[in-house]
């Protein structure tokens, strides 16, 4: 998903938030005394700079920068299996890193027809990797073992409906649910027969997913109605539809299970929801067009493509803790997080 927002203008109006931002960065850093190296691990895509920063969340700084395949989007951390996957619509491609030695080990190939794979998602044991498939309309498996085997065949090649974008799997492992933007639709996809088994109507331009596994409730982002389409996976009924901001883009759920934190791109702001009542709580303001977003221990972490960089709040206020520098217009589309096995 192309940005044709001017870089310049948007920097002048947040320009005093930075400062803000920086000074808790630094305050943060000078009392740190932490390791070099540490789990967790966020991996931040880079559009503008065709890389991957690699951030320590326990120092909140950079460990590696990775490059990767032209215009990474997604990305989705496997700690079964300690890899990340970052996808590059444009290249067709999908990047594998090591999460335990930071390098990237090669990449998979998004099909032999010009893939453009988008959103990313891995089955529960990590042994097969979800692609949705945006240039061609297609949710792709993929065996995260054929690195670098540009002739490989997807495990699964499963038809969806226009554009599609996020996709994220249920836990039980059979189940996909797939975003399909412009047909307002999130499609459930059966893994084992390989097919479409049921079409949800949402909001206008579903973009990404988040899945509230507790109380089995799902979470559709729509870009153009500015809300969230609701679903009880239980009945598979709708429950609500949730006004945001402009764009809503990503979506987390704090670790208590109390909070739902979304960012809304073209507002510059996070919405803090209700996760039980599902009542909009306040609005964060200060963001510059914010996108990636996900929610580790006790912070929630906010990806900014305009200010390039990674805000760190605290996930009960939402007070900002820190803000770590990455690169080029930085996206995190997906679960960019990931902690390391035992």
């Amino acid at each position: 998903m192309a940005h044709s927002v001017t870089r310049g203008t948007r920097r002048a109006r947040t320009c005093s938030v930075r400062a803000v931002l920086l000074a808790a960065s630094l305050a943060g850093a000078a009392s740190m005394g932490l390791p070099a190296v540490a789990a967790p691990f966020a991996y931040i895509t880079n559009q503008g700079s065709h890389d991957v920063s690699v951030v320590d969340l326990a120092s909140r700084r950079v460990i590696a920068t990775l490059k990767v395949d032209k215009s990474p989007a997604g990305v989705v951390a496997a700690s079964a299996t300690a890899r990340a996957y970052v996808g590059h619509p444009e290249a067709g491609t999908v990047s594998v890193i090591d999460m335990r030695s930071q390098r990237v080990l090669g990449r998979l190939a998004a099909g032999t027809a010009g893939g453009g794979p988008m959103g990313l998602d891995v089955t529960p044991d990590g042994r097969r990797v979800l692609a949705a498939d945006w240039s061609r309309n297609r949710l792709l498996v993929l065996d995260p073992e054929a690195i670098d085997r540009p002739d490989a065949a997807p495990l699964r090649s499963i038809p969806t409906g226009r554009y599609p974008a996020g996709v994220l799997a249920h836990p039980d492992a059979r189940r996909v649910f797939v975003a399909e933007r412009d047909d307002d639709t999130v499609a459930v996809l059966d893994l084992d027969r390989g097919e479409v088994i049921a079409r949800w109507p949402t909001g206008a331009h579903p973009f990404a997913l988040m899945l509230d596994a507790a109380r089995e409730r799902l979470f559709v982002l729509n870009v153009y109605s500015d809300d969230l389409s609701v679903f009880d996976l239980k009945t598979s009924q709708p429950l609500a539809r949730v006004a945001v901001g402009k764009a809503p883009y990503g979506a987390a759920l704090t670790r208590d299970g109390r909070l739902i934190y979304v960012t809304n791109q073209r507002a510059d702001s996070v919405s803090v929801i209700d996760a039980e009542t599902l009542a909009p709580l306040r609005t964060l303001d200060g963001f510059a067009y914010p996108e990636g977003i996900a929610a580790h221990g006790d912070q929630v972490h906010v990806v900014n493509w305009m200010d390039d960089n990674l805000v760190v709040l605290d996930a009960s206020s939402g007070r900002v803790l820190s803000t770590v520098p990455t690169g080029s217009n930085s996206r995190g589309f997906g679960r960019f997080i990931g902690q390391l096995p035992d």
